[in-house]
């Protein structure tokens, strides 16, 4: 049922850590120590994270000699821009930032 593919897919941009690799992957691709030093997590749960992401296909990895450097799926990046256009124009138009969801 499509409901559970787009549960699945979406409840990654819902968990903290997850948003924030990806978030990070849209500037430049990372490895696990890169992404671990950036957001202030374990490497292990980072880990964790990038498996859940792959498996979403979310993200891609390539090895690079012993290290793997993963990378935001282009398919992914219109998604993210459309969550900024509508965010921007959300925070803009809130007349109580106390009551906005975003604020």
């Amino acid at each position: 049922m499509k409901f559970f593919l787009y549960y699945n897919f979406f409840k990654n941009f819902s968990n903290p850590v997850r948003l924030f690799v990806i978030l990070l992957l849209s500037q430049k691709d990372m490895s696990v120590g890169e992404l671990a030093k950036a957001t202030g997590e374990t490497q292990s749960n980072i880990s964790h994270h990038l498996a859940m992401l792959n498996k979403c296909r979310i993200i891609n990895a390539k090895k690079a000699g012993k290290k793997r450097i993963y990378a935001l799926n282009k398919e992914v990046v219109p998604l993210l821009r459309v969550a900024k256009r509508y965010t921007e124009k959300c925070k803009k138009g809130c007349k109580n930032a106390k009551s906005c969801l975003l604020g």
